[in-house]
């Protein structure tokens, strides 16, 4: 074999092999703090929903807890409305809804829900903020982590730990507080007699929400976030987004403020690498749309402040469209978010009229298959039914049965009227009897009608058959 035939075989060692990583290593990110229209509405946010987070679980609402979500006894309590597990449909109706409103916002302004929304990026904050409080910015922060050990750096180190896992215990504690009763689990808590499982999921949640926002942080919405890969099928170019408006920073450069940069040949970019230094992901919004990119809009009001000190025009980093970059005209009302839009307001208007017209109560008829029907001595026509009654709201309800639909029918009910706890399934044994000179039909219908003593307008009716001879 010529030593050229040897040279050109792939398997042969060469001295331009290339060793090649397949996981970069991390490295840390200090986002700087910023200021500004688009960090006011993060903090709203935040606030908004670490107050609902934390605090509604401590509101009450008619005796009870307002928002509980009652594993064990299988119902859940929102305000005044309970729901079991044969509520089902409407659990589904919300997922739906979720789902849509994702893709709706998504198609019309990007990423809204990871920038403002998403608990990773709520959570993260708050971490991020504490950590300011105790380390200090940027600078201050990159500087303890350069410094060698020392007591200080323990100290504050630790100190900021410390209140990470207070925060994040606190957390995991307001989490199973919306399973079990809060004021309950604060009792049990100072007395020292927490379940095991309790115990088991406080330090679950807790440890995920120290280790998620104080250590992962980007390494989630990068790498772990199923949302970010699939993004770009929810995209188009009329899609709002944070872009780098290149026609007008290109060529980027440092100057003077007040300078004639335009006749060195610069853009409005001064490279101050600002929008870079925000980015709690790290990344450069000047390389173009990428997938790390969660829409927060950081990078935003930094650029913005600096084009303001600067007396350039502000939005060389803006909420825009792939079209708007192109010189072309946005269109934000298109068939996509026409139908997303239509289909949420249907679905939306559906799920708060079955909720609205719902009764909190069902009755099955189970009709006895052993016999078609039975004759008494007096001649009647008599039909054997199972009523399996569930009494879907929060307390003890009597009932009081009857039927109609045939004249004449009679109700035989041996119980008389029936009491039912809370969330409790009853079957009852009853029997219809008919004169048969009433009955058209081998098969008529006939409706059995239940209704509370105990809650006023609770009432049902429910369409059986009844079976019998024709003479």
């Amino acid at each position: 074999m010529s030593a050229d035939t040897e040279n050109r075989n792939p398997l042969a060692s060469t001295s331009d092999d290339v060793e090649v990583a397949l996981y970069k290593k991390r490295e840390k990110i200090y986002p700087r703090e910023v200021h500004g229209i688009f960090a006011v509405l993060r903090n709203l946010g935040m606030v908004s929903l670490l107050g609902i987070f934390y605090g509604l679980p401590w509101i009450d609402w008619g005796g009870r807890q307002a928002v509980l979500f009652d594993l064990p006894a299988r119902k859940f309590h929102i305000f005044g409305l309970t729901l079991w597990p044969q509520d089902f449909i409407y659990l589904s109706m919300l997922l739906i809804i979720a789902a849509l409103s994702l893709f709706f916002f998504t198609a019309l302004a990007g990423r809204l829900w990871c920038g403002y929304a998403c608990p990773q990026t709520v959570w993260t904050e708050i971490f991020m903020w504490i950590e300011r409080k105790i380390e200090g910015d940027r600078k201050d922060q990159m500087k303890l982590d350069k410094a060698p050990l020392s007591g200080r750096k323990l100290a504050i180190k630790g100190a900021k730990h410390l209140a990470w896992l207070t925060f994040a215990l606190w957390t995991g504690y307001t989490f199973v507080g919306w399973f079990t009763p809060i004021k309950t689990l604060a009792s049990e808590t100072l007395a020292l007699s927490l379940g095991p499982w309790e115990t088991f999921w406080i330090l679950f949640y807790g440890l995920a929400t120290w280790g998620n926002a104080g250590f992962l942080r980007e390494q989630v919405c990068i790498y772990m976030c199923p949302y970010a890969r699939f993004q770009s099928a929810m995209f188009d170019k009329d899609t709002l987004l944070i872009a780098y408006d290149e026609k007008r920073g290109e060529p980027r450069g440092a100057r003077k403020r007040g300078s004639d940069y335009q006749a060195k040949g610069l853009g409005d970019c001064i490279n101050c690498q600002i929008c870079v230094q925000v980015c709690p992901t790290g990344i450069d919004i000047r390389e173009g749309l990428q997938y790390q990119c969660i829409g927060c809009a950081a990078c935003v009001d930094a650029c913005d402040d600096v084009m303001d000190k600067m007396g350039y025009p502000k939005g060389l980093v803006r909420y825009t469209t792939e079209n708007a970059l192109e010189g072309k005209k946005t269109h934000l009302l298109r068939p996509r978010v026409i139908v997303y839009a239509s289909l949420l307001a249907v679905l939306f208007g559906a799920l708060i009229t079955a909720l609205a017209v719902r009764v909190p109560l069902e009755m099955d008829i189970i009709r006895d298959r052993s016999a078609l029907y039975q004759e008494t001595s007096e001649g009647l026509v008599e039909n054997v039914y199972t009523l399996k009654i569930i009494n879907m709201t929060d307390k003890e309800q009597t009932y009081r049965l009857s039927v109609k639909g045939i004249e004449g029918a009679e109700l035989i009910n041996r119980e008389g009227d029936v009491s039912v706890a809370s969330g409790a399934v009853m079957d009852l044994p009853v029997r219809v009897r008919v004169d048969p000179a009433n009955l058209t039909t081998p098969s008529s219908k006939i409706v059995f009608v239940i209704e509370s003593l105990s809650s006023q307008g609770l009432r049902l009716e429910q369409t059986g058959r009844f079976l019998g001879p024709v003479l």
